[in-house]
């Protein structure tokens, strides 16, 4: 049964929004993960594999001769020195999947279909079937293995090695057990979920630190362009780990990159990006403050199933936080409502990740530190629950 003890809230007042404004944390020291000989290295771009110089291993697995291709001599491409990943042969990754069988199939997005697949060794892995939209795929192919090999993060899915044999290319990633945040969210049938206040700020938290890394840890930096909450993978012990660099973007530079085709998905998309093209960081903040709200309340961002001024997440929220009513935006199904004050802060982290003012929005860094604060003052809460509830509901009182 859903807990009322936290039912008694105030409502969000002008100085809460006020004190969003103002919240300007330290700028973030991004936890560098990458070897330190990786971090200023150029973007390496790895050609597609050939089909003279291949042998095969006692494994079966594809390998090649690199001395038949670089005049004799036992250099090898600088991807496969960097030991990031290998290549798989479609063989073996047809193999793995029972052929590709439709039961296989974890997903499919517009870049391609994903399966899970397990190897010889058991090793359980999902595999990505790129799309061969007229040589398209190959582009995009190329630019995934050359980013995506590279980068190393607890909050990020790892590449762990590729495909590429006539027009086949396929990304092997590590496998995730719990699947992804959307399903846990929104494809649920049990009256409770299992999502505790906690583990969704969690999953937030590790979120925007897999963010941060790709926008602050990264030269070049990445720009996600697709943040929501189907690619955000959960693995057993509840981390997030944020997937599908299919459309991502490398800016080299401070400035903005226009591009003509719009990407990304529908509800999640920043106004600037959807109307001008124009794609910087800021759009990926924009999209995280709507997952910040999904997560929240259990809603999608866009439910034409609801009344006319529900439909779109966003403005729903802005209009029950502006009428203080941000008590009745909680997730119904969640366990036990979080405390006020803690309430307040995420979604003042949410309405900052949305101002349609992109300029006006906080970096992924300091939306790390906004929800590590957040960490703090819970742990604050807790303790001072598990001293006295008196104590407890005293010291609620006093924020």
């Amino acid at each position: 049964m859903r807990s009322l003890k936290y039912q008694a809230q105030q409502p969000m007042q002008e100085k809460d929004v006020e004190e969003a404004v103002r919240w300007h944390p330290p700028p973030f020291e991004p936890p560098i993960e990458v070897i330190k000989a990786e971090q200023k290295a150029p973007l390496i771009v790895v050609e597609p594999a050939r089909t003279s110089g291949e042998t095969a291993t006692s494994s079966g697995e594809s390998t090649r001769d690199w001395s038949t291709e670089s005049g004799g001599s036992d250099a090898e491409p600088e991807a496969s020195r960097r030991g990031w990943g290998r290549r798989y042969s479609r063989r073996e990754l047809e193999e793995a999947t029972n052929g590709f069988a439709a039961g296989n199939v974890l997903g499919e997005g517009g870049y391609g279909v994903v399966y899970k697949g397990v190897l010889r060794d058991n090793t359980a892995v999902a595999i990505k079937n790129l799309h061969n939209n007229r040589g398209q795929a190959e582009k995009d192919f190329r630019v995934e293995v050359a980013t995506i090999g590279r980068v190393r993060h607890k909050n990020l899915v790892s590449l762990l090695g590729y495909c590429s044999e006539g027009a086949c290319r396929m990304l092997v990633y590590e496998y995730m057990e719990n699947s992804n945040l959307d399903k846990w969210l929104h494809h649920g049938d049990d009256e409770i979920s299992p999502l505790t206040w906690d583990i969704r700020m969690h999953i937030l938290l590790g979120t925007a630190r897999g963010l941060a890394y790709l926008h602050e840890g990264l030269e070049p930096k990445i720009v996600h362009r697709d943040v929501k909450s189907s690619n955000i993978l959960i693995d057993r012990h509840w981390n997030a780990r944020v997937s599908d660099f299919g459309l991502a973007k490398l800016l080299c530079s401070e400035r903005s990159y226009v591009t003509t085709r719009v990407m990304g998905t529908f509800g999640y998309v920043a106004p600037e990006y959807a109307r001008t093209g124009m794609l910087n960081e800021r759009s990926d903040v924009y999209s995280f403050g709507v997952l910040i709200m999904e997560i929240i309340t259990g809603r999608t961002p866009v439910d034409y199933t609801r009344p006319t001024e529900e439909v779109n997440l966003v403005e729903w929220l802005k209009l029950m936080v502006a009428e203080r009513r941000v008590e009745k935006v909680v997730d119904p199904r969640l366990p036990e409502m979080p405390p006020p004050k803690v309430l307040k802060r995420a979604v003042l982290a949410a309405l900052r990740c949305v101002d349609p003012d992109g300029s006006q929005r906080p970096t992924m860094g300091h939306v790390v530190h906004m929800l590590e604060d957040d960490l703090k003052f819970r742990d604050e809460l807790q303790l001072a629950r598990d001293l006295s509830p008196h104590a407890s509901d005293s010291y609620e009182h006093e924020l």
